[in-house]
C-alpha cells in the first residue's frame, strides 16, 4: 500500500472523530500526568502530503489503539499546507504533528517540538530525494542535463518540501546554476506543489525535470498512477531520516512513553500499508541535524 495515503487516512479519521462529537481541546498550559489529562482531547496535525485513498478499517484500528492507550479522546487535524501546522504547534493548538524532516527542524526552531517516532519502509527509517527526467530525454546523469540548462525547465515540489526542494536546491546551487526561483541558469524554475504534480508534470512533459521524494515515487510506480517507463532518475541524494512524528515541548515523559508504545508494537498490516511501513522506530531530534544544517544554509532557519 501507499505512503503517500498517510494525508487522506488521516483526513478520514478527523471526519470520524468529528461526526462524533469530539470535545475540544481544554489545554490548562499545565504540564498533567497521564491519568490527569485523561479527560482531555489529544489533538495531532498532519500535512497535507498527498490526497488520494482512503482506509476505512485500518482508520478505526489505529483510532482505537490510540484511544485505548492514552486513555483519553484523540482528534487528528489537517492542515492547508507545511507552515499551518508548524504555527498550529507553536501557538498550542496541537499536541503532536506529522511532519516532513525540514518542517519538523522548523517546527523545532519555533516551538521546541520534538520528534519522538518515525516509520520503517522496507526495514530502513530513510529516503532519498531523487531528480526524475522524461525517457525521451537523452540524459541519463545531472551532470548531463546540466550541461545546457538554459534548455531545461525544472520543477521543485512544495517549497518547504525536504526532498522536493531543500536537499535538490543545495545541490544545484552547489553545481552553480540554482541561487532562487528569481536567480538560475534554467530556462524556468517552478513549484507544482506536490510530489505526485511533480511526477506528472515531467511524465505530461509540462517540465523536462523535476524533484521528488523516492518513497512517494516508488508507490506511485507501484500504484500505476505514473508510468515508469517514460520516466528515468537522475540523481539521487544521501539518505534522508524518514518523515517524524513529533510532540509540544511541554508533553510529559508518560505520554511519551505510551505514543511510542503504541506505534512500536503495531503490527497489523492494514494500519502498517496506510503509512506505507513495514513497522515503526523511535526519532529523536539529533536524526534530524543533517537538515538542520541544510536550513541553516538556506537561511531557512537561525541558530
Amino acid at each position: 500500500m501507499k505512503k503517500w495515503l498517510m494525508a487522506a487516512f488521516i483526513f478520514s479519521i478527523g471526519l470520524i472523530l468529528t461526526a462524533c462529537g469530539g470535545g475540544g481541546n481544554e489545554q490548562s498550559g499545565q504540564e498533567e500526568s497521564g491519568e490527569e489529562q485523561s479527560g482531555e482531547t489529544f489533538t495531532i496535525g498532519v500535512i497535507p502530503a498527498q490526497t488520494e485513498g482512503s482506509m476505512d478499517n485500518a482508520m478505526n484500528k489505529l483510532q482505537s489503539i490510540l484511544n485505548e492507550k492514552l486513555n483519553r479522546e484523540v482528534k487528528v487535524e489537517v492542515y492547508p499546507d507545511y507552515n499551518g501546522v508548524v504555527e498550529a504547534m507553536n501557538y498550542d493548538k496541537i499536541d503532536m504533528s506529522y511532519l516532513g524532516p525540514l518542517t519538523y527542524v522548523i517546527a523545532h526552531q519555533k516551538s521546541g517540538a520534538k520528534a519522538i517516532i518515525t516509520q520503517l519502509i522496507d526495514g530502513e527509517p530513510f529516503y532519498h530525494s531523487y531528480i526524475i527526467t522524461h525517457s525521451d530525454h537523452p540524459w541519463n546523469s545531472l551532470d548531463e542535463m546540466l550541461q545546457k540548462p538554459e534548455e531545461v525547465a525544472f520543477a521543485f515540489g512544495d517549497p518547504n518540501s525536504t526532498s522536493g526542494t531543500l536537499v535538490p536546491s543545495i545541490e544545484l546551487e552547489e553545481r552553480g546554476v540554482y541561487q532562487s526561483t528569481e536567480n538560475h541558469k534554467f530556462k524556468s524554475v517552478r513549484y507544482t506543489g506536490s510530489h505526485d504534480a511533480s511526477a506528472l508534470a515531467v511524465q505530461n512533459k509540462q517540465v523536462d525535470a523535476a524533484a521528488i521524494d523516492s518513497a512517494i515515487f516508488n508507490q506511485l510506480v507501484e500504484s500505476g498512477k505514473i508510468d515508469e517507463e517514460q520516466l528515468r532518475v537522475i540523481w539521487k541524494s544521501d539518505k534522508i531520516f524518514q518523515y517524524p512524528w513529533a510532540v509540544h515541548k511541554d508533553t510529559d515523559q508518560e505520554t511519551i512513553n505510551k505514543l511510542q508504545e503504541a506505534f512500536l508494537g503495531i503490527e497489523d498490516q492494514e494500519i502498517l500499508d496506510a503509512f506505507g511501513a513495514t513497522g515503526f522506530i523511535k526519532a529523536s531530534n539529533e536524526d534530524y541535524e543533517n537538515i538542520k544544517q541544510a536550513a541553516l544554509k538556506q537561511g531557512i532557519i537561525k541558530d
